[in-house]
């Protein structure tokens, strides 16, 4: 079935408008009719069967039966990520949604060399992160903050029971030997991830002095764009139970 978010925590027996562009895909694109079944996803990432109702330009669906989720309790992983040049934030955005990252924290750094994420790019980045969760079957669509300094992402980690903070200089151990006690009774961790330049040293040091941890990816240095979605990967394996053990080293992560 096709699939649609609508906001709010809704219940069995309600009626709900699709967004308007939502509305528009649903009769143009694809050319629903009346009693279609959709699935909906709410706000608290409950999902339903529902029936569509076309209503002039608008679509209603009303919610028919819920669909259990068979997801397991598995750990919550955001990422702080230093605004990249050019679009490579729109990939970093799209790739990290669907790998269930639940926020997505851009912040500017001492060496980024993006600057300017004003209005207009966080919300083309909601736009890619919902389209996103629609492609890959999320049940809810990550949050992209507003874009911060690095003082104010520093302040975010008392929120969190694990910062991984990916650096090239860190100690030179490697994942499977370190994150399975660093994730020992963890259920909210942070990855941060440097710009093109990487993070210089003051920046390491505060970070660690706020509670980081320094990590390696591997032997190589990866790409701003790409460290990320190594290191959740990597997150996402070990919260399954899988044996890290047997995970072979990735890439270093400077940046």
């Amino acid at each position: 079935m096709h699939r649609f978010f609508v906001e709010g925590v809704r219940e069995l027996g309600d009626e709900v408008a699709l967004a308007q562009d939502d509305a528009r895909k649903a009769r143009v694109v694809l050319r629903l009719r009346d009693g279609d079944r959709v699935e909906i996803a709410d706000s608290g990432s409950q999902a339903f069967v529902a029936s569509v109702a076309i209503r002039g330009d608008a679509v209603v669906a009303t919610l028919a039966e819920a669909i259990p989720d068979a997801r397991g309790e598995t750990l919550r992983v955001d990422v702080a990520q230093a605004v990249p040049k050019g679009s490579k934030m729109d990939f970093v955005v799209e790739k990290l949604t669907e790998l269930g990252v639940a926020r997505i924290l851009p912040f500017v750094s001492e060496r980024c060399v993006a600057r300017d994420a004003g209005a207009p790019r966080v919300e083309r980045w909601r736009r890619l992160a919902r389209a996103a969760a629609l492609q890959c079957g999320r049940r809810e669509i990550p949050e992209v903050a507003q874009p911060s300094g690095f003082d104010e992402l520093l302040a975010r980690f008392a929120g969190y029971d694990l910062i991984l903070f990916a650096w090239e200089l860190a100690p030179d151990r490697p994942l499977r030997e370190t994150l399975p006690a660093l994730l020992a009774g963890a259920t909210r961790v942070l990855a941060v991830v440097g710009p093109e330049g990487g993070f210089s040293h003051d920046e390491a040091e505060r970070a660690q002095a706020a509670g980081a941890r320094q990590v390696r990816l591997g032997r190589r240095i990866l790409r701003t764009e790409t460290a990320a979605l190594a290191l959740v990967a990597v997150l996402e394996y070990a919260s399954e139970g899988a044996a890290l053990g047997s995970v072979p080293e990735l890439g270093t992560s400077a940046s």
